[in-house]
């Protein structure tokens, strides 16, 4: 007889909650889990049209699956960080200024040939794919989301980084007429973030360009954004304009604000609480549970060696 031994992150696909289930957190924290509240109109994606939607779906890569339901649509698009657009979390209520096209990706630093490329003619020369994963936010709650995009590996090789690369510094775009949170002078803009160059070979970092089947919604940081499962989510940049291939450790947007709780590293560690609240428990965003957190979100089998010998480091935030 055949066994399936599922990973710490995996779930069958019959256990995937239905879209229509939930509106909204908001609904579902005061009304109570399972409850509709009329009159919320859902806002996905951008109005205007996406020359890259005919690349979605993508197919599903397999071997990446979850341990529990997906977060319906309807749920994650109107629950977002992007302090872009407010510090709130109904951005997609503000985020239609974010133009998306053109958008263009300037990649330099440590690297054979500095280039920039139109998101267009990066979505050509990679090849895309849909993956389930984890996303555990630092304010311990979680969703679980259908990305499509591409290894960053794939982009690495691309780069061609020379030796002397040790580091990724990931910057997102700079125009506060468009994003007016970026007037608010008090935030180190723009929003920076960081990988090890063996984090960004690894497997799981994912470059994204899609959820649920479609081109990103703008509140998910379209029309490219960094997902790292293993991570906090801040970790995640999103709208990414820049990346560079550096030797030293890039200083990210939180370390700036607040480096005494917010880290270079951030894994997720349910025995670490921050500064302010308990990591040991995270709310799952759509069923009103709140479940045991897993170290490094559930993907240590994959990742834990990356971080051998850095016992002393504070690699947790």
């Amino acid at each position: 007889m055949h066994y399936i031994r599922r990973k710490g992150w995996e779930i069958s696909e019959r256990h995937a909650t239905p879209e229509a289930l939930f509106l909204n957190r908001r609904a579902v924290l005061g009304a109570g889990a399972g409850a509709l509240v009329a009159g919320v109109t859902p806002a996905f994606a951008a109005t205007e049209a996406d020359p890259s939607a005919h690349l979605y779906p993508a197919k599903r890569n397999e071997a990446f699956k979850l341990d529990r339901d997906l977060t319906p649509e309807k749920v994650n698009s109107q629950y977002n960080n992007f302090f872009e657009f407010g510090m709130d979390k109904r951005i997609f209520t503000r985020v239609d200024a974010l133009k998306t096209r053109p958008w263009t990706i300037k990649i330099d630093g440590l690297v054979e040939k500095p280039t920039e490329i139109g998101i267009d003619d990066l979505l050509k020369r990679v090849q895309l794919e849909e993956r389930l994963y984890r996303l555990r936010c630092v304010e311990a709650w979680s969703m679980t989301i259908p990305w499509t995009g591409f290894p960053l590996k794939e982009l690495v090789d691309l780069a061609r980084p020379l030796s002397s690369a040790k580091y990724l510094r990931f910057e997102t775009f700079l125009d506060p007429k468009m994003a007016p949170g970026q007037k608010q002078s008090w935030y180190p803009w723009p929003y920076v973030e960081g990988l090890s160059m063996a984090e960004a070979t690894n497997d799981l970092a994912l470059m994204v360009t899609g959820a649920y089947g479609k081109p990103l919604a703008k509140q998910f940081g379209a029309p490219i954004r960094l997902h790292v499962p293993w991570k906090y989510g801040f970790k995640s940049i999103k709208s990414i304009t820049r990346i560079s291939f550096v030797e030293e450790q890039p200083k990210s947007f939180w370390q700036g604000l607040q480096g005494g709780e917010y880290g270079f590293w951030a894994n997720v560690n349910p025995e670490i609480a921050h500064p302010r609240w308990s990591q040991a428990t995270e709310e799952v965003l759509g069923t009103g549970n709140r479940v045991p957190t897993l170290l490094f979100n559930g993907y240590g089998e994959q990742v834990a060696h990356l971080y051998k010998g850095m016992e002393g480091q504070r690699i947790w935030f």
